[in-house]
Parts: C-alpha cells; sequence; structure tokens
C-alpha cells in the first residue's frame, strides 16, 4: 500500500538576511517527514511569482509571512490530504489551480513552493532514494560547476579547492590593497573599488596567487545586474561619471572585456525589458561565450519561449521560486533542453540551509550552479551537500566544463 500525505503544515523562519520565509513540513502516513524552505530575492524580475508578505507595521519591517504561513495550514493543506506524494505534477496543479492567479498572488510563490519542495522530498524519503536520484533517475551524475567557474578541475572537490584558494587569495589581496573583505549577502566581498575594470583584474590576481591559470583552470562568469542601474531609457553609470549608456555601448563594453579577460557567461548584461538589447548581444557575442537571461525570463516557459524565437540569449537562470512550483521550473527546463539551451539552477540573496537546489541541480543535470561564494553556512550547505552526493556517486559522477570546445 502506497504512503499518503497526512499533514501539511507551514511555520515562520528566517532567511541569511534576517527577514521571515515559510518553512513546509509534510507528513506521510507511514511517519515520514519532509521539509523545505524557501529563500528570497533581493534582485527580483516584474514578472516573477508573487512572493506574499503581511504588510503593514510589523515587527519585521512589513516583511511577516505569516498569511502565507496560514495559507498553507488552512487553504493548501486540506486539498493534498491523502495524495499520493509521487504525484508532483498533480499536487502542484492543484496548487496552481486552488490559487487561480497568473502569478500566484493570492496564496503566495512563497507558500506553495516550500510546499511543492517537501512533497518531492518527502516522496524521494518514501522511495527510498537521495532527491537528486529520485528526480533525475539513473541519469542523476552530472555534478554541476559552481559559477566561480573552477572549468579546468578534475572533479567537484578539487573544484572547490580551486574556489576556496582564489577566495582566500582575494582576500589577502584585498587587504593588501586596503579595501574592506566584509562580505555581502551571497557571501562575495564588496570593496568599494575604482572601477569594473578592477573588479576583474583584482580576480585575474587572485587566481594567479592561487598558483592556478586564469582562462585554463579557472574562468570568470559576470552578472552585471543592468536592471539595477537602468532608467529613463539607459544605462547610468553614476559612481564612475560616464554618464548614460546605450544597450549597443554596453554590448561594446562586453566585448571589450571578452577581449581582455578569461569570461566564459554573462547574465543580464542588459536591462529585463530591453529584449532588443538581449538579441543584439547575443547575436555578436553568443558564439563566444554564455548568454545568461535571468530577469528576463523569470523561470517562466512563456518568456523562455518568446526568449527562444527572438534569440534573445542561450541560457537561462532557474530559481524555484521565481516560478512556484517544481513542475513548472521543470518545465521551463525542458523548455530549454529543446532549444538547445543552456541552464543554472540558482540560489537567492536571501536563502535558508535548505540545500535543496545541490540535489535539484544534479537531478536536472545541467552541469551548472550559482549558490553564491565559499562563505557564509547558507552558501556553503549546497556546496557540501554537492561533494556527499559527488561522494555516492563514486566513479559514477561526471563533472565536466560545460564550456569545453565553446570558441
Amino acid at each position: 500500500m502506497r504512503s499518503k500525505i497526512k499533514d501539511v503544515r507551514a511555520m515562520e523562519i528566517l532567511d541569511s538576511r534576517g527577514n521571515p520565509t515559510v518553512k513546509a513540513f509534510v507528513t506521510l502516513s507511514n511517519g515520514i517527514i519532509a521539509s523545505a524552505s524557501c529563500p528570497s530575492g533581493a534582485s527580483t524580475g516584474e514578472h516573477e511569482a508573487v512572493e506574499l508578505r503581511d504588510g503593514g507595521a510589523s515587527r519585521y519591517g512589513a516583511k511577516r509571512v505569516l498569511k502565507a504561513v496560514a495559507h498553507v495550514n488552512e487553504k493548501i493543506a486540506p486539498i493534498l490530504i491523502d495524495m499520493d506524494p509521487a504525484r508532483q505534477a498533480e499536487i502542484d496543479r492543484l496548487m496552481i489551480h486552488l490559487d487561480g492567479t497568473p502569478n500566484k498572488q493570492r496564496l503566495g510563490a512563497n507558500a506553495i513552493v516550500s510546499v511543492s519542495m517537501a512533497v518531492a522530498r518527502a516522496a524521494a524519503v518514501d522511495a527510498g532514494l537521495p532527491l537528486y536520484a529520485y528526480m533525475g533517475g539513473f541519469a542523476a551524475v552530472r555534478i554541476p560547476m559552481p559559477m566561480i567557474m573552477p572549468v579546468g578541475a578534475p572533479n567537484f572537490t578539487e573544484a572547490m579547492l580551486y574556489a576556496t584558494h582564489t577566495f582566500h587569495a582575494l582576500k589577502d589581496i584585498l587587504s593588501e590593497k586596503k579595501y574592506t573583505t566584509s562580505v555581502g549577502d551571497e557571501g562575495g566581498f564588496a570593496p568599494n573599488l575604482k572601477s569594473n575594470d578592477e573588479a576583474c583584474e583584482l580576480i585575474i590576481q587572485a587566481i594567479e596567487t592561487a598558483g592556478l591559470k586564469p582562462g585554463k583552470d579557472v574562468a570568470i562568469a559576470l552578472d552585471p545586474a543592468a536592471s539595477s542601474f537602468y532608467g529613463d531609457g539607459g544605462y547610468e553609470f553614476k559612481k564612475s561619471g560616464q554618464g548614460k549608456k546605450s544597450a549597443a555601448d554596453m554590448i561594446a563594453l562586453y566585448r571589450d572585456w571578452i577581449g581582455k579577460y578569461p569570461i566564459v557567461s554573462i547574465e543580464d548584461g542588459l536591462a529585463e525589458n530591453d529584449w532588443e538589447g538581449f538579441c543584439s548581444q547575443t547575436a555578436e557575442q553568443g558564439n563566444k561565450i554564455q548568454i545568461v537571461g535571468d530577469d528576463i525570463f523569470v523561470t517562466n516557459t512563456r518568456y523562455i519561449a518568446r526568449g527562444i524565437k527572438e534569440k534573445a540569449a542561450n541560457a537561462v537562470l532557474i530559481k524555484l521560486n521565481q516560478i512556484g512550483t517544481v513542475t513548472e521550473t521543470m518545465e521551463a527546463i525542458n523548455l530549454c533542453r529543446k532549444a538547445g539551451w543552456g541552464f543554472v539552477v540558482s540560489h537567492r540573496s536571501g536563502e535558508t540551509d535548505d540545500s535543496f537546489i545541490a540535489d535539484f541541480a544534479v537531478a536536472m543535470g545541467g552541469g551548472q550552479i550559482k549558490t553564491g561564494s565559499v562563505c557564509r553556512g547558507e552558501r556553503v550547505a549546497k556546496y557540501n551537500r554537492l561533494l556527499e552526493i559527488e561522494a555516492e556517486l563514486g566513479k559514477a559522477a561526471i563533472f565536466e566544463n560545460p564550456f569545453k570546445g565553446a570558441s
């Protein structure tokens, strides 16, 4: 007799920025209990699924998620009782139908995705399989490349050594130059540099100081997050005093950087609504590097399909809470696969110690993960889980440069 969902409940916990988020628990009829926590983005696309927060006066600055928690406990739970946890797609569709809005604004994507992930985890435990094997089957053996891009590493364990050696070398270099070595939300250093070029130059210096070769051992992936400095029809470089740049100017800047630095990937090099700019960059640079769309696609098949049709990129950043269910996230990935596009499973700036995306990245087999620096526990939790998965897989594990053979 197959196990059934006996109980679903949620509670409010804190994410890595000290803000409330949702943690869901799914209990099966055989006593198995599994949980999952929803992350929260700081830089969000305008078309993302809605993260429901309470608003109003609050000790957490209107950021409490008690409404989302109540929706899990009072609205989602009743419709999932006695469901087979292995019927992920059906369960996710029920929650989507219950919400009844195109962007999950009624129940909240944070409520829905935490339950969706917890269901998947409960089903995996019930099946007696690791989450990556349950979701990806026997083919789930590819360990993803972290976004510091240790492309020359022979395996993930060595890749993390490359990453940590570079991280510590960079810290020493910044200290020597009297720059701050405090870290931001995602564990990366946040010094007040003189220029954008200096950032790339310091990273290259750190790679070399770590005894590694830029481009051969460690490459660079950039996330300019261009929507954050786009306004009034142009890209504003206020700090450097360069004034406003057009999309063509931005593409020329990236062209210059690609020529000078070992860059293999650029994410959100143009603003989320600058479809023409994305298409132009991809036409010029897409045969040289990976052009990743995040805010422009928001893990949504509608926007990804448009991007494929218009050739606006060649890869998509994948975030579970950006669309709101495991099933819809997998559909977005399948669309990328059919188009021959890359995809990068990603964290958010407000994370928890939940390592779901580590297993998910292996299950999906895309070969890339973005989960922050090798600093801060909520980031390292994902890397440590990937180290465990590689050890579990043993000789079956595959780790390879996703850009091998690229021009």
